[in-house]
């Protein structure tokens, strides 16, 4: 797979990215040979090839990735997985599914100090219109950040949150 970046282009958005994806057969079957077809490396694989074949994330086949993950979580028990495909349902049937899956990983011991999972529920809430809930996993995901920009980015995240609170109530 090869990636060449345009001018002024960022990795958040897949615009201005040239990818050829040259799905090695081999590779594939070798993935199925360690776990079978429904395994844990061929699985992943599959979830891999469905990014990497879309060109923009609107492109992406976010149910198939859903049912992958779901898949994956059928294989291995992994509240990462189960946040993953969280967001995959998110992306496929709407906030609403996804947060359900996510609310139940709050109590989750292994994502106590993750902050991809207040992070996640933050921009659920937010697309929900549930702004000022939004602000507050923003800001607790913001205190779990392991560097200064994600710290940052998330930060910005709950005033966006806190602005839309003050203009759409």
């Amino acid at each position: 797979m090869a990636w060449r970046f345009g001018p002024g282009r960022s990795v958040s958005s897949r615009a201005g990215f040239n990818i050829e994806v040259d799905v090695d057969p081999q590779a594939l079957e070798r993935a199925r040979e360690l776990g079978g077809a429904g395994g844990f490396y061929a699985l992943q694989a599959a979830i891999i090839a469905c990014h990497a074949q879309a060109r923009t994330a609107g492109d992406t086949d976010w149910p198939r990735i859903a049912e992958f993950y779901a898949q994956l979580a059928a294989v291995v028990r992994s509240p990462i997985i189960e946040l993953n495909r969280a967001v995959a349902v998110g992306m496929a049937e709407g906030p609403e599914a996804a947060l359900t899956i996510v609310d139940r990983l709050m109590c989750e011991p292994a994502l106590k100090s993750y902050h991809l999972l207040p992070s996640v529920r933050g921009d659920l809430l937010h697309k929900l219109g549930r702004y000022a809930e939004a602000r507050a996993a923003f800001d607790a995901a913001a205190a779990l950040a392991g560097n200064r920009r994600e710290h940052d980015l998330l930060r910005r995240r709950a005033a966006a949150a806190g602005d839309a609170e003050n203009s759409f109530g």
